[in-house]
């Protein structure tokens, strides 16, 4: 997933709402999301059928973890950062996730990544370039891209074009996703699907081989309800469809 957008504690009634793109190469496979256990923790997730973790989900906590790769190189990966998102979404709250993130990075190699987790208390950024950087998000909306955040980024020594433009298309999606008055949570994400299937933002990609494979929007309530949606194609041209959610 190369673009993910946060709304954290922007809605009273949902604590948590994201609207994100994953972009892979087009012959990976991938499972669509289902409620799965993660050794004893109900989840929400879609599966890496390759290496058999996942980019994005939900646990029974409202617990959500996301990543997206980070444009550095000079990493030795032995573990696939989907096993990462998959170990965080078994924990309780996005603060033992961030202590696990901690760990783990410590006990294993992998390649660049940026993680966010999040539930109705707090909103982490975890930049990992060989360096765990750890960020705490204030209220608000954040767009999280391979080269950093929305108000964040670095420039990359193999592609400084290609990261100057992701940049620019992070801060062009938040400035379109800026919070209009009265807007409930399900309106903002009806919005966010639309800007992520947009080719004016630049975040819907379509390369040789490689380009937006799926979308999703989600939304944890504070009261328990859930909303998930998923487009298994890129957004401009594939609906978004309910996922079930039995957690």
């Amino acid at each position: 997933m190369c673009t993910l957008t946060l709304a954290w504690q922007v809605f009273e009634d949902a604590p948590v709402v994201v609207a994100a793109n994953r972009d892979e190469a087009l012959d990976r496979p991938s499972e669509p999301p289902r409620a799965r256990d993660f050794d004893g923790t109900a989840v929400v997730a879609p599966a890496d059928a390759q290496a058999g973790g996942t980019w994005v989900g939900y646990n029974e906590h409202g617990l959500f973890v996301g990543v997206t790769n980070r444009w550095v190189g000079g990493l030795a990966a032995e573990r696939s950062r989907g096993l990462l998102v998959r170990d965080a979404l078994r924990q309780g709250s996005a603060d033992a996730a961030v202590r696990m993130v901690e760990d783990a990075v410590a006990d294993h190699e992998y390649d660049g990544f940026n993680l966010v987790v999040a539930d109705a208390e707090s909103a982490t950024l975890l930049e990992w370039d060989g360096h765990l950087h750890v960020r705490e998000y204030a209220p608000g909306v954040h767009v999280v891209v391979n080269v950093g955040t929305d108000d964040s980024f670095f420039v990359p020594d193999r592609r400084p074009e290609a990261g100057r433009q992701q940049a620019e298309n992070a801060r062009t999606v938040r400035e379109a996703l800026d919070p209009r008055a009265g807007e409930t949570a399900d309106d903002w994400l009806d919005r966010a699907a639309d800007v992520l299937g947009d080719h004016e933002y630049g975040v819907c990609v379509h390369g040789v081989g490689y380009g937006t494979v799926s979308s999703c929007l989600i939304r944890l309530g504070r009261d328990g309800s859930r909303r998930y949606e998923f487009a298994p194609g890129p957004p401009c041209t594939t609906d978004f469809d309910p996922v079930e959610d039995p957690v």
